[in-house]
């Protein structure tokens, strides 16, 4: 391998070496800055964001046999695809707005329709035949009337529109003060790493931006020229007196004072 080439390489390791020295010595600035936009985190969560809560209803899908139009089906519960089917059918049943909007006048609560169907979700519950609806908002005693007015309507919707289905309540909703959102602690913990990660980022950029000669150590490294002498910081406290003479006196004056 040629002395350039040689050279190249090595001052490409010494770069890196610099980089990883000039992080480690302002570790502290990243531990700083993540600190920082975790506290801004933590407010933002804990004061900016409205909590929200959730309540659920299970309901169980009786569908031995129903029919729709002209066309009739015969599903045994065995048929977990089946089921889950329905599930789908229903929920497209309980997200309409008729439905939505005979949920908000049997809860007696003031939302349109376009804010219930926002507020509602429902899913089977582990893949079986029964049907899980989660209402979420920011009143938890608003989110159990809700669902247990879902509990009511739902039924007999699907019972209007697909004949010999029914649905059962499994389990009623009850009011939970938990909320769900925001997670103070996610918010946190994410605002800890955004900060530290941004700090880590701005000190690489800056580390790769200094093209200054901090030791000879680096000329050596990278260039084929000697070193013939030390320039001392007279401005450090615990840099040595270098002495100097005049021409034509023997007066000897030492550097920041006679």
């Amino acid at each position: 391998m040629a002395r350039s080439d040689r050279n190249r390489e090595d001052a490409f390791v010494v770069d890196i070496s610099h980089i990883v020295k000039s992080v480690w010595q302002r570790a502290w600035i990243i531990a700083v800055v993540g600190i920082i936009v975790a506290a801004v985190a933590f407010s933002y969560a804990a004061f900016a964001i409205t909590p929200t809560y959730s309540s659920s209803i299970m309901l169980y899908i009786n569908n031995s046999s129903f029919a729709v139009g002209d066309m009739s089906f015969s599903i045994s519960s065995s048929e977990i695809s089946a089921a889950q089917s329905l599930v789908k059918t229903y929920t497209v049943i309980l997200k309409n707005r008729t439905t939505l909007e005979d949920v908000a006048e049997k809860s007696g609560l003031s939302y349109s329709w376009e804010q219930l169907y926002n507020m509602i979700d429902a899913a089977p519950v582990q893949d079986t035949e029964i049907m899980g609806v989660t209402v979420t908002c920011t009143d938890p005693y608003h989110a159990e009337k809700l669902a247990n007015s879902i509990a009511v309507v739902l039924p007999m919707r699907v019972s209007e529109i697909i004949e010999g289905s029914s649905m059962e309540v499994v389990d009623a909703a009850v009011a939970d003060p938990q909320k769900v959102a925001p997670s103070i602690s996610r918010y946190t913990a994410l605002g800890l790493v955004l900060g530290a990660f941004l700090a880590l980022v701005w000190l690489v950029i800056m580390a790769l931006k200094d093209n200054t000669i901090h030791d000879e150590d680096y000329i050596l490294s990278n260039y084929d020229y000697p070193i013939l002498a030390k320039v001392p910081d007279l401005l450090d406290t615990g840099a040595k007196k270098y002495s100097y003479y005049r021409s034509g006196t023997a007066a000897k004056k030492q550097a920041g004072g006679r």
